[in-house]
C-alpha cells in the first residue's frame, strides 16, 4: 500500500500529469507487486520561484525534473527498490517522456503498525 507524492514545476497539461500517475502506478505494480486498484497518489505543482534543484552527483537536470517520494511498508528488499527505481525511470521516459536524469525518487519506509488506512483502525498491526 504505497503512498506516492509527486512534485513538479507548474504548467504541465493534465494529460502529462495523468501519464505520470499511470506510469508510476505501473512501475509499482511491476516492481513491488502492488495490488490492482491500490492507488494513493498526489501531485503538487510548484511555480518557478518555489522549485529549485542542482547538478548534484554530476546529473544535468532540467525544469522537467520530478521529485517522487514513496512511502511503503518496511518489508521491501534492496533488490526490489533498485528494480522500482529503474522501472519508474523507464516508464516515465516512455510516457510522458521524462528524461531519466529528471526522475528523482526517494523511498520512505514505515512499520506496518504505523499505518491506518481508514476507520481509525490499525489494519496491519
Amino acid at each position: 500500500m504505497p503512498i506516492s507524492h509527486i512534485s513538479l514545476r507548474a504548467g504541465k497539461p493534465e494529460a502529462y500529469r495523468q501519464a505520470i500517475f499511470d506510469s508510476l502506478y505501473r512501475a509499482l505494480r511491476d516492481a513491488l507487486d502492488v495490488p490492482e486498484d491500490d492507488q494513493f497518489m498526489t501531485i503538487s505543482e510548484q511555480d518557478a520561484a518555489n522549485f529549485r534543484y542542482g547538478a548534484a552527483f554530476g546529473i544535468a537536470r532540467s525544469d522537467d525534473l520530478v521529485f517522487i517520494q514513496i512511502t511503503v511498508f518496511n518489508t521491501r528488499t534492496a533488490e526490489q527498490k533498485r528494480a522500482l527505481f529503474a522501472r519508474i525511470a523507464e516508464l516515465l521516459g516512455e510516457s510522458p517522456g521524462i528524461r531519466p536524469e529528471d526522475v528523482f525518487v526517494t523511498i520512505l519506509e514505515a512499520a506496518k503498525e504505523n499505518w491506518s488506512v481508514g476507520h481509525g483502525l490499525a489494519q496491519f498491526a
